[in-house]
């Protein structure tokens, strides 16, 4: 929808003529459902209107009602293009509230698939950047590995994107071989695919001039902000929960922080390419470390928690003790203890935070989600006044502002 207005200057001024933009909320030039008011001069972005609300689903008053395993598939349909990530962070928080310890193996399997979902949500949004700079042919090679991907997700656990995978305290059940031959293919094959994509696209002329110098922020006004993640980092602050608050063993593993200077959407494509680089690395000194359990150590995927993990399927039709287990966790009859906990992971967006209070029933009293692109997109205004209309759905692109994210 567009409107025309004039613009009221002074006595003696020629008058001038601005454009009002509805970008959304169903343009697909959004990806995904939010609006971006815009007020154009030309195909000069004067100013801009952000709104969401427009898939609200009151997911953390939906989570006062649910047993803590049940709120898992709430998770998975934030930032759903790397729903592990925001699986694995809600079961940590809980082991956090709960004093769980997870087996070392439990911590180096949920690494791989973290780094995994990392991968996943870095090659959709260059690659997406890509399209919107008019560069096609890189998403097609990149999306081949994103399936492979999501293949592994669902020799695991049998979903692919809102995959509702581990449990509290592990995995609902250890990695088959073809899941580790699976990875093994992704690790050998996807570097050289990688490589190709950004043949085509980081010094290329085109792509550089679209992206270089559009969409900036400075450090201070993006820690002001409360960035996160890959676009924070873009500005040149090395900030990255996986060093300096380490979970899931992660202070096991060498891996570099990437960092930009200049916080431009080109700064944000680089630092997510080598950020892919990093997880590949990740993933494979994960997986050396897994294969070198044996024997029975190679068969623990979870922690001893029988009040909150479900007994295996056979134990339930012969033991009275896993019949109990599984009838009070189905029926969501176990008490949590009283306790306030704030957990936070790096996601492939930033800081994702659950915040969870319980008063020592059997549902969370509070649970506040730290979602990073409903922060991002609060800059979003001050990121593309004075840009061209072509620059400001590029920015779009590079903040990776998934709606699902930012409307829990």
């Amino acid at each position: 929808m567009q409107e025309q207005h004039h613009i009221k200057l002074p006595e003696g001024s020629i008058e001038k003529l601005t454009t009002t933009l509805n970008l959304g909320p169903t343009h697909p030039a959004t990806h995904g459902v939010f609006q971006n008011i815009l007020e154009l001069d030309g195909e000069r972005i004067v100013s801009t209107e952000q709104t969401v609300g427009y898939i609200h689903r009151a997911f953390e008053k939906l989570a006062e009602r649910r047993p803590l395993y049940q709120i898992t598939p709430l998770t998975d349909r934030l930032n759903y293009c790397s729903s592990p990530l925001n699986n694995m962070g809600w079961h940590i928080t809980c082991e956090k509230l709960l004093n769980i310890q997870t087996p070392k193996r439990v911590d180096y399997l949920r690494v791989i698939i973290m780094e995994l979902a990392r991968i996943a949500d870095h090659l959709i949004c260059n690659s997406i950047v890509a399209v919107d700079a008019g560069a096609f042919t890189g998403f097609v090679y990149v999306m081949e590995y994103r399936e492979l991907i999501y293949e592994i997700y669902e020799e695991i656990c049998g979903s692919r994107l809102t995959t509702n995978i581990g449990r509290i305290g592990g995995f609902e059940r250890n990695f088959s071989n073809t899941a580790f031959e699976k990875l093994e293919k992704f690790l050998i094959e996807y570097p050289k695919v990688l490589k190709e994509f950004e043949g085509l696209c980081t010094r290329n002329r085109i792509f550089m001039d679209r992206l270089q110098n559009t969409g900036g922020i400075s450090a201070e006004r993006a820690l002001n902000y409360g960035f996160t993640g890959p676009n924070l980092r873009a500005t040149g602050v090395d900030y990255d929960v996986r060093v300096h608050t380490p979970y899931s063993s992660y202070e096991d593993f060498d891996f570099i922080i990437p960092v930009g200077k200049t916080g431009d959407n080109y700064d944000r494509y680089l630092v997510r390419e080598e950020e892919m680089w990093q997880s590949l690395s990740i993933i494979e000194q994960a997986y050396r470390k897994v294969k070198e359990f044996t024997g029975v150590d190679a068969e623990v995927f979870h922690a001893n928690v029988p009040e909150y993990y479900l007994p295996k399927k056979e134990d339930v039709y012969t033991k009275m003790e896993s019949l109990i287990w599984h009838f009070k966790i189905i029926m969501g009859e176990t008490n949590i203890p009283k306790g306030e906990v704030y957990h936070s992971i790096e996601a492939a967006n930033g800081e994702l935070g659950f915040y969870l209070i319980s008063d020592g029933g059997r549902t969370p009293y509070r649970l506040h989600f730290r979602r990073p692109c409903f922060i991002y997109y609060q800059a979003y205004g001050e990121l593309t006044k004075g840009a061209m209309l072509s620059d400001a759905i590029i920015t779009m692109s590079s903040l990776n502002l998934i709606a699902g994210e930012m409307d829990a």
